[in-house]
Order: C-alpha cells, then sequence, then structure tokens
C-alpha cells in the first residue's frame, strides 16, 4: 500500500465513522443531555464553548472537580458546581467540561466505569463539537487531582498535557506519561497524605524516567506558604510564589521561592499531542479493565494482556522498528503513511521476542481501529505482531 492509498484509506473510514455515530440517536441524546452512562453509572457534565475554534478544532479541556468519599451526594454536588467555572476563566478559546465523578467514593473520577466514559466523551466531542484530538487535555483539583493521577496513566495517549492539582498519587507509577505533559501542584502547608512532599518527590521521580527514557516534560510547583488551596486559576494569570528547588525545600527546609504563572491552563495550552511519538513506554499492568482499546499510541496488546512491559522506537528515515525491551507475552506494532510506506521495507531490530509471520488486510485495520480508538490520528493500516520467545 503506498502512502497516498494509506492516507485516502483512513480518511474514507473516518468519514464513513462520522457519518454513522453523528446519527447515532445515543449519542445525540447524550450530548443534548450532557449525560453518559455505562452499566449502573452515569457521567454528567458542564459544558461551555469559548471563543472560536484554531485551525484544527477547538482544544478540549475536561476539569475534575474536589469532593471524593460521602454518604450523600451533596458535597460532590457542590464540588462540582464549582468547577463548572473553577478554570474556566483561564480558558479563552475551547471546549470547557466539567465532569462529575460517577460515584461519591475516595476515587470518584477513577471508577472502572469511569475510564469507558472518558472514552466516550471525547469521542463525542471530536464528532459534535469540532474538538482537535491531538490538544485534548485533563486538570482537577484534590480530588480531581487524585483522579488525574489516577487515569493518565491508563489513558495518556489520549492527552496532550494535564494538570494535577492538590491530589494525592496514591503510589501510581507513571513510566507510561513519556509522551504526555505532566505539571504537578500543592501547597507547602498541605501536610494530608503527605501531598505537599510528594510534589517533591514525584518530580525527582518523573526526572529519573526522563534521564533514562526521554520524553516525561514535566513541571512541579510547591506553592509557597499555602495549604491546601492554592491559586492555580487565576484569571489574570497573576504569578505566584513557588519553591525554587523542590529538593532543596524537601531535604533541607530551604524556602527560597520564585514567582512564575502557575495557572493550570498556562501549562496546558503549550503542548500539542503527537499521535506518532518516535518512543513509546508502555507498562501493561495499567490497563483499565472495562476499556476494549487494544491501542497505546502505535503500540498494541490484546485487552487480556496485563503483564509485562514494552519499550519501542521507530525511525521513519531509517524504516527501523526497534524493540528495545518487551517483557509481554505478546504485542503488536501497528502503523500508517504518517510512520512507515508498506511492511516489506520496515527493517525490524528485536531482542527476547519473535516476529509472527502474518500479513493483515489494510482496510479491515483501518476499520477495526477507528472502532477501537474513536480517533482520526490512531486508525492504522499495517500491523506487525510479536511473541516473546
Amino acid at each position: 500500500m503506498t502512502e497516498k492509498e494509506s492516507a485516502l484509506l483512513r480518511e474514507r473510514v473516518w468519514n464513513d465513522f462520522c457519518e454513522r455515530e453523528t446519527k447515532n440517536q445515543k449519542r445525540l441524546d447524550e450530548i443534548e443531555s450532557c449525560e453518559m452512562h455505562f452499566g449502573e453509572v452515569k457521567m454528567r457534565y458542564g459544558m461551555s464553548v469559548l471563543g472560536e475554534p484554531e485551525e484544527n478544532g477547538y482544544p478540549l479541556y475536561i476539569a475534575l472537580h474536589g469532593g471524593g468519599h460521602s454518604d450523600t451526594p451533596d458535597m460532590n454536588d457542590s464540588q462540582w458546581e464549582h468547577m463548572k467555572v473553577y478554570y474556566r476563566d483561564g480558558v479563552k478559546n475551547g471546549i470547557y467540561v466539567a465532569c462529575r465523578g460517577v460515584r461519591d467514593t475516595w476515587n470518584a473520577h477513577a471508577n472502572p466505569e469511569s475510564y469507558p466514559l472518558y472514552d466516550e466523551l471525547i469521542s463525542n466531542m471530536l464528532l459534535f463539537k469540532n474538538v482537535d484530538p491531538n490538544r485534548v487535555y485533563i486538570m482537577g483539583f484534590s480530588c480531581g487531582g487524585d483522579g488525574v493521577y489516577m487515569i493518565t496513566p491508563f489513558m495518556s495517549d489520549r492527552f496532550a498535557a494535564a494538570n494535577m492539582s492538590a491530589g494525592c498519587p496514591n503510589g501510581v507509577r507513571l513510566k507510561n506519561l513519556r509522551n504526555m505533559a505532566f505539571i504537578i501542584q500543592a501547597g507547602e502547608r498541605d501536610y494530608f497524605f503527605r501531598r505537599n512532599e510528594l510534589i517533591a518527590e514525584y518530580d525527582e521521580y518523573l526526572d529519573t524516567l526522563a534521564e533514562e527514557y526521554g520524553g516525561f516534560i514535566h513541571e512541579a510547583n510547591v506553592h509557597f506558604d499555602k495549604a491546601h488551596n492554592f491559586r492555580d486559576n487565576d484569571p489574570n494569570f497573576t504569578p505566584r510564589a513557588v519553591m525554587k528547588d523542590n529538593a532543596a525545600w524537601l531535604r533541607e527546609g530551604n524556602r527560597e521561592y520564585i514567582e512564575k504563572d502557575t495557572h493550570a491552563v498556562s501549562f496546558l495550552k503549550q503542548h500539542v499531542r503527537n499521535p506518532y511519538p518516535d518512543r513509546v513506554v508502555w507498562n501493561l499492568a495499567q490497563r483499565a479493565p472495562l476499556r476494549e482499546h487494544t491501542n497505546f499510541y502505535w503500540l498494541g496488546a490484546d485487552p487480556s494482556v496485563t503483564e509485562g512491559e514494552i519499550v519501542a522506537s521507530f525511525d521513519r528515515e531509517k524504516n527501523e522498528v526497534v524493540i528495545e525491551s518487551a517483557t509481554a507475552a505478546e504485542f503488536s506494532v501497528y502503523y500508517n503513511e504518517k510512520m512507515f510506506a508498506s511492511r516489506p521495507n520496515i527493517v525490524i531490530k528485536a531482542e527476547g521476542v519473535s516476529v509472527v509471520d502474518k500479513e493483515y488486510c489494510p482496510e479491515c485495520l483501518a476499520k477495526e481501529t477507528c472502532e477501537q480508538n474513536m480517533d482520526p490520528n490512531f486508525i492504522f493500516t499495517g500491523r506487525i505482531d510479536f511473541i516473546k520467545k
């Protein structure tokens, strides 16, 4: 298949998908009611359309409220109402969506059903609201920050960047965030769950990952003399005092500070997703069980594969795929003309895995990956399978 043929096939498959799904009554009801259902739960959201779309459409800002565990919905409902406006004034052009947690639990935003609902939300915004799939962002405060910590490793390929404010990571690992920009923030005096100290510790953790794998663009702000609440949403973008050196503050008590714009939107809007990063790090233990997605960027594995790790890279100029390391039992590399033109010319370098000799129908692959990923960038026309030796 030539590059032109691949591009035309992907365009046709996406247009057919949009033609069908924009007439889907379920989706029409969801976008009209601002409410989606999965199993026994529902996800409601408030939505504001701000400014004018850019060349590739509107950026999408998904905002998660504080609150969490409660015997009644009142607290979370109140926090949700607040989040409908909390970051909104910082968005000059974009779609601002504030999601209500699906249950009144400590992990209100990261229940098992939450993940397929975020997929549905994003796809609806692409279909009906002219959203740029490469400028989808997620942000949250307090319990919403917990949600950002938990959600992003499971679906970081959907987001260009994320902001976590005043939340707790609950021990989450972040290897899957190599290609998603991340900002984490907390108040210096937010001692509960060690939220303050964990900002500095995770800053170092992300530094270590960046040194080992490249990527992992990140920023970490410990807000000087602030407790749980601080300004990460000032519509005037006034600079705020944050620690100059997080490690020195943590280890030596050095409270020297600098002033900087800490608005979540200021960081997020700088970043555009690259759906075809030259290197992908994938910890398959971080897969949401109710998502049926096989892909993570251009890697793929059956949803039943929930163990192991893959580090893989590709070079378009050399027409080369390198499996740097892989402990997953079986997985695949997907591609289209944005990566490689055709299978016969691809050079494969792999350690510890064998290539499975199998050919796939390009049109079948394009339709299958379109249906699963619901993203025009993640429609693939080629696939190479690997199995652990």
